[in-house]
This record gives structure tokens, C-alpha cells and sequence, in this order.
């Protein structure tokens, strides 16, 4: 069975929306390596239909040269919308054909590597509690956003987690990946 991972960055106070506001000067060559080793064993994304539509507008025009750019253009990608239509513009994009657990579960019995959910907050919170998201990596940057869009809410269900893994970087990041404890 396929493995669902998601990474998302994260500063102390735990905004994880427009990171880029936040982690400028905190980016650094380990980050950057985790990043690719990531993205070397993925070869699906799934992405909520705000992040689809960031990203359709941005990484299609990027340079070649950033490996991110490399990686995202010519991947697979699912994308859970209600309100977006076939075809979608953006290289090896998809509609999901049904309802996003339904779909992710069944993407992780079919053959292949892992999936990444990238961006999507929303997406993550909802394959995170049905049980879905198999690890979960927060690269916290040491900074406080001071506001915008927390990962988690007021009211969601206790969630125990693991630590699967955790990193430093000579900037600070924390990399702590979890998985979701069973039973």
C-alpha cells in the first residue's frame, strides 16, 4: 500500500498559510535537501483547489532550474474542487472523480510511490483526522508569524501522534515528522 505524506511549513506560533512571508531568511541547504529527498520518492500530489490555483499561476512559467519546478510540472496531480472543470490547464493535472477520501484511498491501493499532499491545509486537516495521512512533517522556521492560518483549529479531535523523525538545520528549522498513532 502506498504511503499519503504531507509536509507543510510552519513558524513557532504555528501559521502554516504563505510561508514565504515568513521564511525568506530561514531557508537554508538542509531544508532545501530534505525538500528533494521528499520529492524523490513521490511520484503523485494531490492538492486542494486554492493551492491548484497558486501554483497553476506560478510554476508552469518557473525556471527549469529550481528543482521544485522540475519536480511539480511534469508530476501527476489530483486535485479535489468542487467548483474547477476538465481540462485543467496545467500539465498532468486531474479532477478527483470522487469524494477526496474515497479518492485518496483508493490511490493508496493502486501501484506506485508515495503521495504528497502539497500546500492544501485543508486537504491535510481532512486526510489527517479520517485517518488517511500516513506522516505528516512540520519544518517549523524560528519565527513567530503573529497571524495567519493555523493548521489546527479550535475543536478538532484529540489526535495522538508519533515522531517518526526530527531534524535540526544550522538556521534553526526544525524538521519533526509524525505519524498518526494507531490503536
Amino acid at each position: 500500500m502506498r504511503k499519503v505524506t504531507a509536509g507543510l511549513f510552519h513558524s513557532i506560533d504555528g501559521v502554516v498559510s504563505e510561508p514565504f512571508k515568513f521564511q525568506f531568511d530561514s531557508f537554508d541547504a538542509e531544508l532545501g535537501e530534505g525538500l528533494n529527498t521528499m520529492i524523490n520518492s513521490v511520484d503523485t500530489v494531490v492538492l486542494g483547489r486554492v493551492s491548484y490555483q497558486e501554483w497553476a499561476g506560478y510554476w508552469p512559467n518557473a525556471s527549469t532550474d529550481q528543482e521544485f519546478a522540475a519536480f511539480i510540472n511534469p508530476v501527476e496531480k489530483f486535485v479535489a474542487s468542487r467548483t474547477l472543470q476538465e481540462p485543467l490547464e496545467w500539465q498532468n493535472s486531474h479532477l478527483m472523480d470522487s469524494p477526496l477520501e474515497e479518492f485518496v484511498a483508493g490511490l493508496k491501493d493502486r501501484d506506485g510511490g508515495e503521495i504528497a499532499v502539497c500546500g492544501s491545509i485543508s486537504v491535510v486537516r481532512q486526510l489527517l483526522f479520517a485517518g488517511l495521512l500516513d506522516s505528516l512533517q512540520l519544518m517549523t522556521h524560528p519565527v513567530i508569524a503573529g497571524s495567519g492560518r493555523r493548521l489546527f483549529e479550535d475543536g478538532d479531535p484529540l489526535t495522538r501522534l508519533d515522531l517518526l523523525d526530527e531534524k535540526r538545520t544550522s538556521k534553526g528549522n526544525v524538521l519533526a515528522t509524525y505519524g498518526v498513532r494507531t490503536g
